[in-house]
């Protein structure tokens, strides 16, 4: 029930002790404040280097043949191994838990992309549909991607990068219908596609052809750089890895106890480990800012102790006329729940508004920062905050409070 009394009484102490009173909420203030910003840049950091990860779907897996290093069935350490097509169907076949796949190859040497009399350098690589459900933040901008048809009909077509679109064609030109000569053949274009993620913009200058088509115009061997996977749900990245080195190093008589053969690049794991080590950064955070949010908590318990000292008349005489415990008990209880809740709320305020103060700042100068985006507070982080606030307030002033409570009225009265 509320009672009008108890808060004049709070608000009239209060206003007798304002410089005591604002030296006390503070520290509460001040710890509060250091513990938003910090979970705020925290959080900051930890978006960017996630955004610097995800260009590629989270359970993906990339698998390179590098050169072996242990001699095996007479053949000698050192050897290159390139992947061969009929290498990734007998992974797609024989190995469970794929949810995509994908080869990789790209053009090497010198050469020259044009449109009509215009022409740059760019970066032709061949691939199949399942690639742009690899890399999540590739998204279509106009017309279409790669599909399925496409590869199975070696048709000469292409996926352009929005700056492959931007250099090459004159401006009020759509891209799409056009066509393209790369190394003497003719691609038509079927879609520009851009990056969402910003550290993604150099692959913006790519252009992607179907696999097949790649293989037959530039690549007779057959050879492939590289594929990747992406895990079916229920399958766990390390163990689809392992079956799929397994495979291949039987496939290419590659001693089974050779981990230099190939290069993995398995996505979930790297981030797993990212996600373990900023949860270790946020638990020292939450550490030192309940460290600092401490040091005003006692403050506030030493000013609810003196408070006490000061009203022990005043308590002697409550009690003489009927108070009981409880109620003393819930009078310091609820001035210094009220302090610490006021000074709290206005440092959780102002590490909010300052945190996304720096947040507009940051996008309104087109700030393109690699590992720092987005420093924010979560909701569950900020209802976490107010609980210890409130539990905080009621720690603060409770053993003041029991003290109170035990103050007998004889020796109360007795008191100068």
């Amino acid at each position: 029930m509320f009672d009008l009394d108890k808060w004049q009484e709070i608000f009239q102490t209060i206003a007798k002790n304002k410089v005591r009173t604002f030296a006390t909420a503070f520290g509460v203030f001040w710890g509060i404040l250091m513990l938003i910003l910090l979970l705020g840049a925290g959080q900051g950091l930890q978006n960017g280097v996630q955004q610097s990860m995800l260009l590629d779907a989270i359970n993906s897996i990339w698998i390179i043949p590098s050169r072996t290093s242990m001699s095996y069935e007479g053949m000698p350490a050192g050897r290159q191994h390139p992947f061969q097509e009929e290498d990734l169907e007998s992974v797609s076949s024989e190995i469970s838990g794929i949810e995509f796949m994908s080869p990789e190859n790209w053009l090497m040497g010198n050469y020259i992309v044009k449109y009509k009399n215009r022409g740059s350098a760019f970066g032709v690589y061949g691939t199949k549909s399942d690639y742009f459900d690899i890399k999540v933040t590739m998204k279509i901008q106009s017309g279409r991607a790669l599909n399925l048809l496409d590869d199975r009909e070696k048709r000469k077509v292409c996926y352009i990068g929005n700056r492959v679109a931007e250099s090459i064609f004159p401006e009020g030109v759509d891209p799409v219908g056009e066509y393209l000569d790369i190394k003497g053949s003719m691609f038509r274009v079927v879609g520009v596609f851009k990056f969402e993620a910003s550290n993604g913009m150099d692959q913006a200058q790519r252009i992607y052809v179907p696999f097949s088509t790649y293989q037959q115009i530039f690549n007779p061997d057959k050879s492939v750089s590289l594929f990747a996977v992406t895990t079916a749900a229920g399958t766990m990245g390390k163990q689809l890895e392992g079956d799929i080195l397994e495979l291949l190093k039987i496939r290419q008589s590659i001693h089974p106890d050779d981990n230099q053969a190939f290069w993995v690049h398995n996505q979930e794991e790297n981030f797993r480990q990212v996600q373990n080590l900023f949860n270790g950064i946020k638990a020292f955070i939450w550490l030192v800012g309940i460290g600092t949010l401490t040091a005003g908590i006692v403050g506030v318990s030493n000013i609810m102790i003196i408070v006490v000292k000061e009203r022990t008349k005043e308590i002697g005489i409550r009690k003489a006329m009927g108070a009981t415990p409880n109620s003393i008990v819930g009078l310091i209880l609820q001035e210094s729940i009220f302090i610490t809740a006021v000074a709290g709320y206005f440092g959780l305020f102002l590490g909010v508004v300052l945190l996304e103060s720096v947040n507009y700042a940051l996008e309104a100068m087109g700030a393109d920062l690699d590992f720092f985006t987005r420093p924010e507070v979560n909701f569950r982080a900020a209802i976490t905050s107010l609980i210890i606030l409130v539990v905080s307030g009621a720690l603060a002033g409770l053993f003041p409070a029991l003290r109170a409570a035990h103050i007998k009225p004889v020796d109360a009265l007795k008191d100068e």
